[in-house]
């Protein structure tokens, strides 16, 4: 079919008359398209605005404390009883605020000028404003995360965090949230991202920092919600917020999504509903007890991207899909959870929380698994398979190579159930005062991941392939079963100690017990067919705290976290019997919170290292020689300049290197990490109906493996949003790349390293309606 034909899967007919108002930036022609060059670099004129003020922050910190001596809102100091405020649903009257001023992400709610580490909080009010809908975009926010694509054994949300995979580091409410699926928001109040080594209040993992998901949870107060987005890709999303009490102590609430998603990238398409039922009881008494539930089912088109050629992604239209048009990846989650809290008196509170957790995935997928030349019905790829990864350097035209479509088929059954008990005591020792935290964390996991293998996968072309279904002639063959099973037991204490108004101490230790073991019905050289591991490891976290106004606060802290072979209950041979991973994180840092805490300012400098690092030595054979650092800087911003004008900014830089290696990468740059990164978003009411808005993110180059042979370049996106409010009801208009840049969102390092384009140009219309 010619490129200028419309194809089934391009229906954008709505899209076409939207971008009929802008000019339109791409290319037509497959052979042209090339990656644009930056159009902006790191040190813009916003960028500036904000190394100004956080150099006369502590000037205008110390005015602000002169000032307002006793300033409230969310930068006040910690009350006595450091008890979660009550969550409010949103609208008439209810905070929109950037600035969160508390996060619950170390277990006990704590102002985030009391955490002697990076804390980024992302609050409805900001979710809201930019039309986010998965935690993918709310986590383009955050310098310093980078977003891998779902593929091979990790299907769902792919994260790096300062350079490290945080695969294994997103929890929910605390609990941990292992599953291997694409997160919505719908159910989500805010997300925060603790960023350093912290075993010592997560467990193993937390290399790069850990994400935790905050539920909304039920109020006293009677509200409801609903809310319908429509999208210029023939896309639908509905969601409702029903929050209603049952008494002076109860309330129950629900949370709901459905949707119906298409993307500019052809052939992709989503289909996803849930639901998220919390019971509260005891609001306001000695014992509260929250019984919640989260349910979702996703019918999902998986997109492995464009794969590289000469070491760039393949300069080809990039709508362009490799795969089979009756691909799909479904996934169903139940998560369950009951949270139990007693004040027992004499600043003592009993804490416990259970979480059962199940993750059913069907994957029928597939992707471009090489490129290379055609001669008849002889297939030769450009770099043979387990050849060294060369980003498929070639003379060959583009239009002479063929893409070897190849199947990913798994159904994975992921089961997690987690109880952690805490015991919080506020006391004081003579002129000390302290904040106790310990407790034990007992959980167990299953794993069991069925392969399978489709043949007579097709061949197509690299610039115009046919989409087409599963051949007629394709038989699906059951591969290896991956079994695997864990249990942790970890005790830990965490104390708090306020020295005097100017002075915090923070230390504390985690003693974690894992045992873990898996078998692989079909062993080879990469798969053994039985592995077990058990592994004590001790982590520890300290940190000091000074400051001289109740708005200033520096920092200094350390804090370590491990990582065994078979964390994520699947191993390569060679790896079971290796010591775990060990990292380790210094940082010091500032943070200021202006007008009374409306405006909230931090900048940290900080090193991360891995020691122990795995490096393959030979085929099969592993040695716990490597070692990779990441030293860097990051500046942020949150919350109103004026009463009308709201800012949520951020800036990192991260110079990270593979230190030492025994695979051919030392001195290279880990994969998906950009040296610069940035984002701003930043709105505006012209009154309180109208609000205008927007922002931008921006990551300099990134390599898509850590040989560094495949370059994604800069990333650069634009959106803009415009407002009507009213106290029933708002409408709201988000426009998504609004300059129609050509960008690669998320990098693959399998199959030589492939990447995903960023979507073209998008309207959402958005009606919210109170009731």
């Amino acid at each position: 079919m010619p490129r200028n034909t419309l194809h089934p899967f391009r229906q954008r007919a709505l899209a076409l008359t939207v971008t009929k108002l802008f000019e339109p930036q791409r290319p037509a022609a497959a052979e042209t398209r090339q990656p644009r060059a930056a159009v902006c670099e790191p040190r813009t004129a916003c960028m500036g605005t904000l190394l100004a003020c956080l150099a006369v922050a502590p000037g205008l910190a110390a005015a602000q404390s002169a000032a307002q001596p006793s300033p409230s809102g969310s930068g006040a100091t910690a009350p006595t009883e450091r008890t979660l405020p009550e969550m409010q649903i949103r609208g008439g009257g209810a905070s929109d605020d950037y600035a969160a001023g508390v996060t619950t992400i170390g277990k006990v709610p704590t102002p985030i000028r009391d955490v002697p580490q990076s804390v980024t909080v992302m609050n409805r009010a900001v979710m809201d404003a930019q039309g986010a809908s998965s935690l993918t975009d709310v986590l383009r926010n955050v310098p310093g995360i980078t977003l891998g694509a779902g593929e091979g054994s990790s299907i769902g949300n792919n994260i790096n965090l300062r350079g490290f995979s945080a695969r294994t580091d997103l929890f929910l409410d605390g609990a941990r949230d292992r599953g291997q699926y694409y997160r919505d928001i719908f159910a989500l109040d805010s997300v925060e991202v603790l960023k350093g080594p912290s075993s010592m209040l997560f467990g193993r993992g937390s290399t790069g920092g850990v994400i935790n998901q905050v539920s909304k949870v039920p109020g006293l107060k009677a509200r409801n919600e609903a809310s319908a987005t429509v999208g210029t890709n023939q896309s639908l999303r509905v969601t409702g917020d029903l929050n209603r009490p049952l008494s002076d102590t109860s309330a129950f609430r629900v949370s709901m999504m459905a949707q119906d998603v298409h993307s500019t990238r052809d052939v992709m398409q989503n289909k996803d509903y849930g639901i998220a039922p919390t019971l509260r009881l005891g609001i306001g008494t000695p014992t509260e007890v929250t019984l919640s539930a989260f349910l979702t089912h996703n019918t999902d088109m998986p997109d492995y991207g464009l794969p590289p050629v000469n070491g760039k992604p393949a300069a080809v239209d990039p709508h362009t899909f490799y795969g089979l048009t009756d691909d799909r990846t479904i996934q169903d989650v139940a998560e369950f959870s009951a949270r139990i809290s007693h004040k027992v008196g004499q600043g003592l509170t009993l804490r416990n929380q259970t979480q059962y957790s199940s993750y059913s995935i069907d994957a029928r997928e597939s992707g471009p698994n090489s490129v290379g030349t055609l001669a008849g019905v002889v297939y030769t790829p450009i770099t043979p398979t387990g050849g060294t990864p060369t980003g498929n350097t070639t003379a060959v035209p583009p239009g002479s190579l063929f893409v070897q479509i190849g199947s990913h088929d798994r159904k994975i059954n992921d089961t997690s159930l987690y109880n952690q008990t805490d015991l919080i005591w506020e006391f004081q020792t003579g002129t000390l005062k302290h904040t106790l935290l310990t407790g034990l964390e007992i959980g167990h996991d299953r794993y069991r991941n069925q392969n399978y293998t489709r043949s007579n996968m097709p061949i197509v072309s690299l610039t115009d392939p046919a989409y087409l279904a599963t051949p007629a002639n394709s038989v699906s063959t059951p591969a290896n079963l991956a079994e695997a099973s864990s249990t942790t037991f970890a005790p830990y204490i965490n104390d708090t100690i306020e020295l005097n108004k100017q002075w915090k101490a923070v230390g504390g230790l985690r003693y974690d017990r894992f045992n873990a073991g898996i078998s692989n019905s079909v062993p080879s050289a990469t798969t053994p067919a039985s592995a077990s591991q058990g592994i004590s490891f001790t982590s520890v976290r300290a940190g000091v705290i000074y400051q001289p106004t109740e708005a200033q606060s520096y920092y200094v802290s350390y804090g370590t976290s491990f990582n065994p072979s078979l964390e994520t209950l699947t191993v390569t041979n060679g790896q079971q019997a290796l010591p775990p991973e060990k990292n380790r994180s210094y940082e010091t840092g500032a943070k200021w919170d202006l007008s009374g805490g409306d405006l909230s300012l931090t900048a940290a400098l900080f090193q991360v290292e891995k020691t122990n690092a795995r490096t393959l030595v030979a085929t099969g054979v592993y040695a716990p020689s490597g070692n990779i650092r990441v030293r860097g800087a990051e500046l942020s911003a949150a919350g109103r300049i004026t009463e009308r004008w709201q800012v949520f900014a951020g800036y990192a830089l991260l110079d990270a290197r593979i230190v030492s290696a025994l695979d051919g990468t030392q001195g290279n740059v880990p994969a998906n990490t950009p040296r610069n990164s940035a984002s701003l978003w930043s709105t505006y009411k012209l009154t309180p109906e109208w609000e205008v808005g927007g922002g931008a993110t921006y990551m300099s180059n990134r390599f898509a493996n850590n040989q560094n042979v495949v370059s994604a370049g800069t990333y650069l996106r634009v959106d803009a949003t415009a407002a009507y409010h009213q106290p029933k009801y708002d409408i709201r208009f988000n426009i998504l790349n609004l300059t129609n840049r050509l960008s690669y969102e998320q990098l693959i390092p399998s199959d030589q390293g492939r990447s995903v384009p960023t979507i073209d140009r998008t309207l959402l219309g958005t009606v919210t309606y109170r009731f």
